[in-house]
């Protein structure tokens, strides 16, 4: 009897014990999520707000990429354009060159048949001429032909001078154009590295923020889960308090005293001799007046009567060890 009742006891200690650090435990656990919620909340926020600064400054910086690709685009377009230009008037003060070369060429073809053998000098055609009359006419043909192969010497001399100055002027202008497209493409390989630099920041910022709101997330739904099992805890607490029926209730003595006597079945013999819903001894049953050997072996209403008539108000409560305890 004596080792029933010390584990009894044992068992009941045990209970409350466990119970009440797991209240503890849950408090703590619900006190130190929301303390983290608050640093999450506190840094998602943060990195929200840098995230959404960096995102606008990416976007600003895109803006201005585009124009400085664009300035890039029309600089090229006018090189290239220039260059063009440059190249053919190259080949035609190429072609003027060679046009002039044959002009000459064939000047001195045509001065060399009419007058046999070389350029005709002013006393050739004087001791050749058959008279005055026709001194000045041959002396007139000669200096028409001059003038006229000189027209053309100038024509073709004057034509190449422009095209050569047309030249060096497209020249000095391509030179200009490709500084000038060097500098636009340096600004805008500087605005490309800068906006690469700053979308990695603000990857960067946006994965830190991602895992700070899962985080909380998490902390959030951990510290919930742990709120619902305290307030179930506590349910189960307040209905044990109010002593409640139960299956087989409702009870001829408090509640408390029979969860902790039988936890509200209707037990056979422990090695100690009690037995039932209310675990009365052999003797103290047989001595109440119990129709059966055994206090489980007879009807609830039997135990609940008999029970009551123990409990006695409350007098008899030394009756039960359990009592004193609860």
């Amino acid at each position: 009897m004596r080792r029933v009742v010390l584990l009894v006891l044992a068992v009941f200690l045990f209970v409350p014990v466990a119970v009440a650090q797991d209240e503890g435990t849950l408090r703590d656990r619900i006190g130190d999520g929301k303390s983290r919620e608050r640093s999450l909340a506190s840094a998602a926020d943060r990195l929200g707000e840098l995230e959404r600064k960096a995102t606008r400054e990416v976007v600003i910086l895109e803006g201005r990429l585009g124009a400085a690709q664009q300035d890039l685009n029309e600089a090229e377009t006018r090189l290239a354009a220039t260059e063009a230009r440059e190249a053919s008037a190259r080949r035609r003060v190429t072609r003027l060159r060679e046009r002039l070369s044959e002009v000459r060429d064939k000047l001195s073809g045509l001065l060399r048949e009419r007058y046999m053998g070389g350029r005709p000098d002013f006393v050739t055609v004087v001791l050749h001429a058959d008279g005055f009359p026709q001194l000045l006419e041959t002396l007139s043909f000669v200096k028409r032909v001059e003038r006229a192969d000189t027209r053309v010497l100038n024509l073709v001399r004057d034509a190449r001078g422009e095209a050569g100055s047309e030249q060096r002027e497209l020249e000095r202008l391509a030179a200009r154009q490709a500084r000038e497209r060097t500098a636009v493409l340096a600004r805008r390989n500087a605005l490309a590295s800068i906006t690469a630099g700053l979308r990695e920041r603000r990857d960067t910022i946006s994965r830190a923020h991602a895992a700070r709101v899962a985080a909380l997330n998490a902390t959030r739904s951990g510290r919930r889960k742990a709120e619902r099992e305290l307030s179930r805890l506590l349910a189960a607490r307040a209905r044990a308090a109010r002593a409640p029926s139960t299956s087989g209730g409702p009870w001829a003595i408090p509640w408390p005293i029979v969860q902790c006597e039988s936890g509200g079945q209707n037990l056979p013999p422990n090695h100690a001799g009690a037995s039932g819903y209310y675990q009365f001894m052999q003797a103290t049953w047989k001595g109440l007046g119990g129709s059966t050997p055994h206090a489980y072996q007879a009807s609830k209403a039997e135990q609940d009567r008999l029970a009551a008539r123990l409990w006695a108000g409350g007098a008899g409560r030394h009756n039960w060890v359990c009592a004193d305890l609860v």
